[in-house]
């Protein structure tokens, strides 16, 4: 059976091998000296030397059908982005292997996926996951061009001179610092919405890397989409991306989501956690527990004021800014999606007992605090001064924000609804 092989590698520290099989089967066997190595950067909070079982779990095989392990498995694009790519590369989207064979070179965080010759696979990974002949990777010269109607595209894109372009999948310094979303077709004026959402949270104390509205004739070298008439895509900075010290390379910042966390998949991002774990893991594992969780609660409140119904376990993330150590990542993703779905009432995941934006007050943000085993007080003022500064400036700021006025007049109205604790 032929097998071909990905070399993983982190801050270009060898992580391991990956072996994919034309039967769908694909083996992770980890590398023994970073197995061995007690000063190892950190690829996943589960397999950090600190954690409980971590190196058990990096010497065992991590054997899996057609999907990838969840760690890697998200890493990929979901939904429209990943069909695109599939039909591009004329294989099955739930080809996860050649998936990340192909976006390997700019995944999230610092992870790099490279084909490599079989010749340069050392034995032992040959004889551990039973791989009996190894060939090459081959890989297409570019990003295929055609249509797909009906999407709201997510693209990691350059940021250079006020333009945005696709870096070159074939060159590994050429990454993207920026993603850029399109306008959709389903919904209207999601860009001006989301860039609305995120200036009002960023007036609360939440932390957010830098955002713009872009218009479209700034983007270069996008696939051929049949996007509606609408002016701009939103754009938010890549907090898993920096500038070397040159100011002229892009560094790679490791980062994972709680998806990845709590390994689960994209499709469990609803149901396979509950804000009460984030919270835990933060506040144990961050190297500054407090802020983080600090930084939580006032996020958590600000998806109820804004009718954010989607901040699910992808939508929650961790960064590793020196390599090691642990902190919670900058928002992204925050938007007003009751102006979409106007039977939406309910936070993505479990806040306490319940999830329900129209019921939740200060007495559930208590219950949630002790089952995450946080300080009441450590969190209660945070939530005040959220509720102070929103009451005090949102509602002017609001007549000067992009998004539409229908939309405007939705989110007064879920103001005017909320509980007395949190009402603007």
């Amino acid at each position: 059976m032929k097998v071909r092989v990905l070399k993983l590698t982190l801050h270009g520290r060898l992580v391991g091998y990956l072996a994919g099989f034309d039967n769908g089967k694909n083996v992770l066997t980890f590398a023994q000296e970073f197995v061995m190595d007690d000063n190892r950067p950190t690829l996943s909070l589960t397999n950090r030397p600190d954690f409980p079982y971590a190196n058990k779990r990096l010497s065992e095989q991590w054997v899996n059908r057609q999907r990838l392990n969840p760690l890697l498995s998200n890493l990929l694009p979901e939904g429209s982005l990943r069909l695109l790519l599939a039909q591009g590369l004329k294989i099955h989207q739930d080809n996860e292997f050649e998936l990340l064979s192909y976006l390997g070179h700019d995944l999230p965080g610092a992870l790099v996926a490279e084909s490599v010759e079989p010749d340069a696979v050392p034995s032992y990974i040959f004889d551990s996951a039973n791989i009996g002949h190894a060939t090459t990777v081959t890989l297409p010269p570019h990003y295929p061009h055609f249509s797909l109607a009906g999407v709201q595209m997510k693209l990691s894109m350059k940021h250079q001179s006020g333009r945005f372009t696709l870096p070159n999948p074939n060159k590994d310094s050429d990454l993207g610092d920026w993603i850029i979303k399109t306008p959709s077709v389903v919904h209207q004026s999601v860009a001006e919405n989301e860039y609305s959402m995120m200036t009002l949270a960023q007036m609360v104390g939440v932390d957010i890397p830098d955002i713009e509205l872009v218009r479209l004739d700034k983007l270069d070298n996008l696939p051929i989409l049949n996007l509606p008439s609408e002016p701009y895509a939103y754009a938010i900075r890549r907090f898993d991306r920096g500038s070397t010290i040159d100011d002229v390379n892009i560094q790679r910042i490791h980062s994972e989501d709680f998806a990845q966390v709590l390994g689960k998949y994209a499709h469990e991002k609803y149901q396979g956690g509950n804000y009460q774990q984030i919270a835990k893991i933060l506040y144990q594992y961050s190297d500054n527990g407090i802020a983080d969780v600090k930084q939580m609660a006032r996020r958590l409140l600000v998806n109820i004021l804004l009718g954010n119904g989607d901040a699910h376990l992808k939508n929650w993330s961790v960064i590793y800014p020196d390599g090691f150590g642990l902190r919670l990542s900058p928002a992204y993703d925050i938007v007003f999606t009751k102006a979409y779905i106007s039977s939406e009432t309910s936070l993505a995941l479990n806040l306490g007992k319940s999830k329900n934006w129209y019921q939740i007050e200060f007495s559930d943000f208590e219950y949630w605090a002790k089952k995450a085993d946080i300080p009441w007080r450590v969190v209660q003022s945070e939530l005040k001064d959220v509720i102070a500064i929103a009451r005090a400036t949102w509602r002017d700021t609001l007549n000067n924000l992009p998004i539409v006025e229908t939309q405007k007049q939705l989110l007064i109205e879920h103001w005017q609804h909320l509980p007395t604790d949190f009402r603007i």
